[in-house]
């Protein structure tokens, strides 16, 4: 229990500290932050209203606030080589969600990548607000896991769209930024599309200098998490190219605008008051991925997905699209044991190694229990761990692999997922708690960051 409170609330973020210190995260959209990080997000800025702009705010007292949000976009604008940078959205759902109602009114069509193929809830799912506003058409990814740019080609054509967007959650190559450009140059009127991109997976090794700037490639808007391979707090971030000026003045609906636009559509467009503990967590983070330790570690996170990529074929695990050039690792674990991503999941969660099921481009249904799992290297990389360590858990997913085919197999309802859990615990008990040990074994030889200071 916590020393400083009572509160049963407390005894939880323990219980969290301790899941997290003994276990290891491969959920690629995860990370740990710095203490300092964690210091800027539990201080008293979480007390501050600060409704507006840096010089331009509805609320008094807020000189100290300006300079640190100033600091955020200027760390911002160096990262990423932008003309201007918006650190206010609350999460990368909210960036986008500005992004869109920027530039485009309801009814306009937005060209992304279908959900099935790799793409984002955001980028037009069904369930989503954005969807029900704006028109969007999905592009597909072909058999070796590359987009279509075929399919986007031959859509864009049709369609005409504000805005191509390139990004996804489930994506293992490096897009052809030139290509998506080429491609929205020979509409009928390309000044009344903008290019978009959604590098919320990939900002960190983007900053890290491993991965392809599409700002430096001829696109427009570019908008991000801060946390996954960015190692910041939680948050979103938009990016864009043109002109800065005042966002409290209408600007024309112009390319060269989008600054005033974006800043204008969050707020007040979509957002109230900034969360401003957060974008001084930003701004700390933004400084760190600044630094020349945040290229190594950017380096060592490709080099681990690769190493861990090339570990999880050499024990027949087949893999979309062969490997990976980014981070990120998608598995079909359908294909390569007979067993559901859900399942799977909940089998090396047992063992303290954490990941997601995740659909595959050619699930039909069966969302919530899809072919294949998600993972990746950001935050075993932020602990520190290496190639050597990589194969280390290859061997245990492996393991953990054939013990689920083998509950499958001694299962009375095998398609019912408690029941395959039920069987799994029951025939593999000793096993799971063997793997386990082993597993907390080797998250202790590489401690956390930080674990806050309540």
């Amino acid at each position: 229990m916590s020393k400083n409170t009572q509160d049963e609330v407390f005894n939880y973020i323990d219980k969290e500290i301790t899941r997290q210190s003994e276990g290891l995260e491969l959920i690629p959209s995860e990370n740990y932050v710095s203490k300092n990080v964690l210091r800027a997000m539990g201080s008293v800025l979480t007390n501050k209203y600060s409704e507006g702009y840096p010089g331009k705010r509805y609320y008094g007292g807020n000189q100290n606030v300006d300079e640190i949000e100033q600091i955020a976009i200027d760390r911002a604008k160096k990262l990423f080589k932008a003309d201007h940078a918006n650190v206010q959205p609350h999460s990368g759902a909210n960036a986008n969600e500005a992004a869109y109602f920027a530039w485009c009114q309801p009814g306009d069509t937005i060209l992304a990548m279908s959900l099935p193929a790799g793409g984002h809830l955001t980028h037009g799912s069904p369930v989503t607000r954005s969807a029900k506003i704006y028109n969007f058409v999905g592009y597909g990814v072909t058999e070796d896991g590359d987009i279509d740019y075929e399919d986007m080609e031959r859509l864009a054509k049709k369609h005409q769209p504000k805005i191509i967007l390139v990004g996804y959650s489930a994506f293992m190559k490096i897009p052809d930024f030139e290509r998506v450009r080429a491609i929205r140059d020979n509409l009928k009127n390309p000044e009344s599309c903008i290019l978009m991109a959604d590098m919320a997976h990939v900002a960190g090794l983007i900053a890290g200098g491993v991965h392809e700037n599409p700002l430096e490639h001829g696109f427009h808007v570019m908008t991000t998490t801060t946390h996954k391979t960015l190692r910041g707090p939680r948050g979103g971030l938009i990016m864009s190219m043109g002109t800065v000026s005042n966002p409290l003045h209408k600007v024309d609906h112009t390319i060269d605008n989008l600054p005033t636009l974006i800043d204008r559509a969050v707020f007040p467009g979509t957002q109230g008051g900034p969360l401003e503990h957060v974008i001084a967590a930003k701004a700390v983070a933004f400084g760190e991925a600044l630094e020349p330790s945040f290229h190594t570690y950017a380096k060592n996170i490709v080099k681990n997905a690769r190493a861990l990529a090339d570990d999880l074929k050499a024990h027949n695990f087949v893999l979309q699209g062969d490997g990976t050039e980014n981070h990120l690792i998608l598995i079909d674990i359908k294909r390569s044991c007979g067993i559901d991503g859900k399942f799977y999941e909940y089998a090396l969660d047992e063992i303290g190694l954490t990941l997601n099921a995740n659909s595959l481009p050619t699930d039909k249904g069966a969302a919530f229990r899809p072919s294949g799992v998600r993972l990746g290297t950001p935050a075993m990389t932020t602990r520190g761990l290496g190639e050597a360590e990589m194969q280390q858990i290859s061997d245990a997913m492996r393991a953990v692999a054939d013990l689920c085919v083998a509950a499958k197999k001694a299962c009375l309802a095998p398609d019912d997922l408690e029941s395959l859990k039920e069987s799994l615990d029951t025939t593999s008990a000793s096993e799971l708690k063997k793997l386990r040990a082993e597993i907390k074994a080797l998250a202790e030889k590489f401690p956390l960051p930080a674990t806050g200071a309540y």
